[in-house]
């Protein structure tokens, strides 16, 4: 099933952070971040993140949703021993799937749980349930794992366990070319530059732009960031505007 490949289009991507932990604050999420830095240089765009409670229909809602537009689709949390751990039983309810404790996880997991004196009780069991047809995602730190059904990835929240689940589902994902991208400081605050910086952008509409206000000692100044899988369009949209810049004296000229 790998398709560890390379495409010219862009590829897209979703997060869905399920858990009644996350939005209540008690958990604070250390996920997102994390997916959003893995999938840059595979050149798949994160274009949207939701974050649900502990509820069947909810997940099921956005799952739907998201799949339909996204490429993939990465869930975190959800996948543990406990009554409210039920995204394996909402990922099976959205694909119109049947769901059971499945043989190759509990042959990954058995000797793993056995040789650290842990019998595979019936709560323990639950983290073997997977829908049928999905692929099973590598855990190698607790056995129990994850899977990629469609072009949905389930993982677990909890960070570490998410990191090497992500990192073994990455040998299934098509790749897009990278985006690149080009940062210019400027001195000054944001406001002072915004409506050069709009009128700009519009010459380049193949080129992403934002601008990020900062604040370093007091001073206010603005980060211009530009991005495009073009490198040669990236590259000539930075000298315009290096040159815009320094002919209105808003940064040093360039030598």
């Amino acid at each position: 099933m790998s398709q560890n490949v390379q495409s010219s289009q862009r590829v897209t991507a979703a997060i869905l952070v399920i858990g009644d932990e996350i939005l209540s604050g008690r958990t604070k999420d250390a996920n997102i971040g994390y997916i959003a830095d893995h999938l840059l240089p595979l050149g798949i765009d994160l274009k949207e993140v939701r974050i649900v409670a502990d509820d069947e229909a909810a997940i099921v809602e956005a799952v739907n949703a998201l799949r339909g537009r996204c490429a993939y689709v990465f869930t975190t949390g959800g996948i543990g021993p406990t009554h409210d751990d039920i995204t394996a039983d909402a990922i099976a309810k959205a694909f119109d799937v049947p769901i059971g404790v499945d043989p190759r996880a509990v042959a990954v997991m058995k000797p793993v749980f056995e040789a650290r004196g842990f019998p595979l009780t019936e709560a323990r069991l639950r983290m073997a349930r997977i829908p049928q047809g999905a692929t099973l995602i590598h855990n190698s730190l607790s056995a129990a794992p994850g899977f990629m059904l469609d072009n949905v990835i389930v993982m677990a929240g909890v960070p570490s366990i998410m990191r090497v689940m992500l990192e073994d589902a990455t040998q299934y994902l098509q790749r897009g070319t990278p985006v690149k991208s080009r940062s210019i400081d400027v001195p000054h605050p944001e406001g002072e530059i915004a409506d050069i910086f709009r009128a700009y952008a519009a010459s380049f509409p193949d080129v992403a732009m934002g601008s990020y206000p900062q604040r370093t000692d007091g001073r206010l100044w603005t980060q211009l960031v530009l991005r495009s899988v073009d490198g040669q369009r990236l590259a000539e949209a930075e000298r315009g505007l290096i040159a815009n810049l320094a002919e209105r004296g808003l940064i040093p000229q360039q030598h």
